[in-house]
C-alpha cells in the first residue's frame, strides 16, 4: 500500500516511514525537502498518485498567532484538495491533547482550526490527539527560564515518548478510519513542575524550577485539566520518562 508522510522528514514522520518501510508498504516522505511544500501546493499532485493513506505530522515554522493559523489552514486545505483529487482513502492528522480547552493560545486555535478543516473535509479520517512529546521537554524549559530560573505551572502533565507517537500514528495508518478522535499519552502522570525539575536533575542542569500557577504555556495559563486526556479512554505509550531519560 501507498502511504505518504506529510512532514515526512521531522521526527515523527521519518519513524513513521521507517515503520511501514518495515511492515512492507510503499512509505513516501514529502517535505519541502523531497520537493513537496503544502503551502503553495508544489509537488503534492505527483506525491499523492497512487496513494491510499496520506498522514499528516507537519508542523508550523513559525508559533506566531497569525502565521500559525495561516500554515495549518493553508497546507491542510490543500492537502485535502489534492486528496480528492487522487481519491486517497483515510486521512490521518496529528493533533494536541487539549486543545480546545485552551482558547489564549494561538497554536492551539491553529490545530482547532486544522482539525474542523478535517471532519468537514469528505475524506474519511482519523484524528491521533497526543500530549507533549519527551523530546521537547528541554525547549519547553528553557522557553519557561528566566535568568537562572525555570518558571513552570503545578498543572498535571502527561507527556509521551516520540516513539511512542510513531507507534500510534502507524497503526492508525493501517487500520479504517474512525471518523473521530484517538487520544494518546504517556504512562505516568506529574505535576508539571516536578517533571521539569526530574529532567533537569538527570541532565545536571543547575537552572531552578520555580513553581509559578500563573506560568504561560504557549499563550495560556493552565489549569489541573488543560493538558492530559479526559476520562480513561486515552491509549498510554510504554515508556517511561524516567526510563527515556536514562537512554538519552
Amino acid at each position: 500500500m501507498k502511504i505518504v508522510i506529510i512532514g515526512g522528514t521531522g521526527l515523527i514522520g521519518s519513524k513513521v516511514v521507517d515503520r511501514l518501510r518495515v511492515r512492507g508498504h510503499e512509505a513516501v516522505a514529502a517535505s519541502p525537502a523531497t520537493g513537496v511544500d503544502t503551502l503553495t501546493g508544489e509537488g503534492l499532485a505527483a506525491a499523492l498518485t497512487g496513494a491510499q493513506v496520506v498522514v499528516d505530522v507537519t508542523n508550523s515554522p513559525s508559533f506566531e498567532d497569525a502565521a500559525v493559523l495561516e500554515f495549518f489552514t493553508t497546507s491542510t486545505a490543500n492537502v485535502l484538495a489534492a486528496e480528492a483529487r487522487a481519491g486517497v482513502g483515510l486521512h490521518v492528522v496529528l493533533s494536541i491533547v487539549g486543545i480546545e480547552r485552551l482558547p489564549a493560545s494561538g497554536y492551539f486555535r491553529a490545530k482547532v482550526a486544522q482539525e474542523k478543516l478535517v471532519e468537514e473535509s469528505p475524506i474519511p479520517y482519523t484524528i491521533v490527539r497526543a500530549t507533549q512529546f519527551f523530546e521537547f521537554v528541554q525547549g519547553i524549559a528553557d522557553a519557561a527560564t528566566d535568568g537562572d530560573t525555570v518558571r513552570v505551572p503545578p498543572a498535571a502533565f502527561q507527556p509521551i515518548a516520540a516513539d511512542d507517537v510513531a507507534d500510534a500514528i502507524t497503526e492508525a495508518a493501517l487500520e479504517p478510519p474512525r471518523s473521530g478522535t484517538i487520544e494518546i499519552a504517556g504512562p505516568r502522570r506529574y505535576p508539571f513542575d516536578e517533571l521539569v525539575r526530574i529532567a533537569l536533575t538527570a541532565w545536571k542542569d543547575p537552572r531552578e524550577v520555580v513553581t509559578d500557577p500563573r506560568a504561560a504555556y504557549f499563550g495560556a495559563v493552565l489549569d489541573e485539566g488543560s493538558l492530559v486526556p479526559a476520562g480513561d479512554g486515552a491509549h498510554l505509550g510504554k515508556i517511561g520518562f524516567e526510563d527515556w531519560l536514562a537512554r538519552s
